[in-house]
């Protein structure tokens, strides 16, 4: 579908999504989250999709547009895990949401709204959300990303490619990802230490900065530890 012009830049009042509607998008997202598990299985996008619909409820965002988002924006993550990262997980997913949402009976403008905030969620993406639900979006799975819920998925991530556990001593500008070298602390360096800077919405800010500062806590602890100091 075209991404030219994202719609929705002037949101209207906030609309809900029904229970069956959110039963229905669950179902048609959990084979995807469950082939890819580990840090982006099902929990992932449930957690995005309550972070995101208390924050477009205080900014009066769509939630038909907003949940489907969130529940189905990693669908295209096993193809960027199986190529290594040469497949956009962000623009591939927003091609089958495509698909399946026409399935469901989604309008043609509804779709390309929800599929604007998938294609535009990735934090290494070439395209900037531009619709208030994708800035919510983008917001919301950036904050599943810091923290202690953060830290977790990146020790998640780190085992399921075999990573080390811990390497301060790595200059990470000169490590690969998904080698032995991508530890949760090279995410944390490369990624998760900048994500407070990108935040959209003022109350991402707002989170982004308190779990920021548990971040940099807990690898200075790290450290301390694996380098023997018993403090």
């Amino acid at each position: 579908m075209s991404s030219a012009r994202p719609p929705f830049t002037q949101p209207p009042p906030a609309l809900s999504c029904a229970a069956d509607r959110l039963q229905q998008l669950r179902e048609i997202s959990a084979p995807y989250c469950l082939a890819e598990g580990g840090s982006h299985g099902p929990d992932h996008s449930e957690r995005v999709l309550r972070t995101a619909l208390v924050i477009g409820r205080s900014m009066m965002a769509r939630s038909d547009i907003l949940a489907p988002a969130a529940l189905l924006h990693d669908i295209g993550r096993k193809e960027e895990r199986t190529s290594r990262g040469k497949i956009c997980h962000a623009q591939c997913g927003a091609e089958i949401a495509a698909e399946l949402l026409k399935k469901t009976g989604y309008s043609e403008e509804v779709i390309e709204a929800i599929c604007h905030c998938i294609r535009t969620h990735r934090f290494r993406g070439g395209r900037a959300p531009e619709s208030l639900e994708a800035k919510i979006l983008f917001d919301a799975d950036k904050l599943d990303s810091i923290g202690a819920v953060g830290i977790g998925r990146a020790f998640l991530f780190a085992g399921q490619i075999g990573a080390r556990l811990h390497n301060p001593e790595q200059d990470h500008t000169q490590t690969r990802a998904y080698s032995l070298e991508d530890t949760a602390y090279r995410e944390f360096r490369v990624k998760m230490s900048r994500v407070k800077q990108q935040m959209l919405t003022p109350i991402g800010r707002q989170i982004a900065e308190k779990r920021h500062a548990f971040m940099e806590f807990f690898f200075d602890q790290l450290t301390r530890e694996t380098s023997g100091i018993l403090s």
